[in-house]
């Protein structure tokens, strides 16, 4: 009895998937949206939508793991990718291993839902999260374009004061190696490195 109850609860095991970037809240909105849906296993990585596969170290393991009958819950179909492609193989993956798969904002449910159907709403889903990628790269080079034809400096911004530019400047010209002003001024030497090769001293 007490091995049938163990295969049981493992065939009904309801894992919880989340992906972001970089933000914390995000993070934890999408963490607390699968566990009040009734996810006994919540997984996730920190990492771009646009990553390989083999690159998201707990999808793989969740992938590895989850077996027939289990339900897998996402906040959206794109935490699975970001194109149409790698979708409908990702969906098409799961369900040939007979893993249910729901979306929390209700698009995906294959458990009422016939493959044709299904194929057809992964479809148009990975269609239109890969437009909305490529429009997000298209704005993204656009406004850079503009910055920099209105004179603004693009990349990572200075972690250091305009008196602290003029020191290295003044140390670079007596000679100073970029080690030396580094330790002077209490930065990393790449810091000082990075600012020297900009400002071509």
């Amino acid at each position: 009895m007490i091995l049938i109850a163990v295969l049981i609860k493992r065939m009904n095991t309801i894992y919880g998937y989340w992906r972001c970037s970089t933000d914390a809240q995000d993070q934890e909105r999408q963490i607390r949206s699968l566990t009040d849906a009734g996810c006994e296993v919540v997984v996730g990585d920190f990492i771009t939508g646009t990553s390989n596969y083999g690159e998201r170290q707990e999808l793989s393991k969740l992938l590895e793991n989850i077996q027939d009958n289990d339900l897998l819950i996402l906040d959206e179909l794109s935490r699975l990718g970001r194109t149409m492609v790698t979708m409908l193989v990702e969906v098409n993956k799961l369900l040939e291993k007979g893993v249910k798969i729901r979306t929390l904002d209700g698009r995906l449910d294959t458990t009422t839902m016939n493959k044709e159907i299904i194929n057809l709403i992964v479809g148009v889903m990975g269609y239109s999260a890969e437009m909305e990628l490529n429009n997000i790269r298209r704005r993204t080079a656009e406004g850079r374009a503009v910055a920099i034809s209105r004179g603004v400096k693009m990349g990572r911004k200075r972690s250091f004061s305009q008196h602290q530019e003029e020191e290295i400047k003044h140390m670079r010209k007596a000679q100073r190696g970029y080690g030396s002003i580094a330790k002077s001024l209490g930065m990393s030497k790449s810091t000082v490195q990075r600012f020297c090769v900009g400002e071509g001293i």
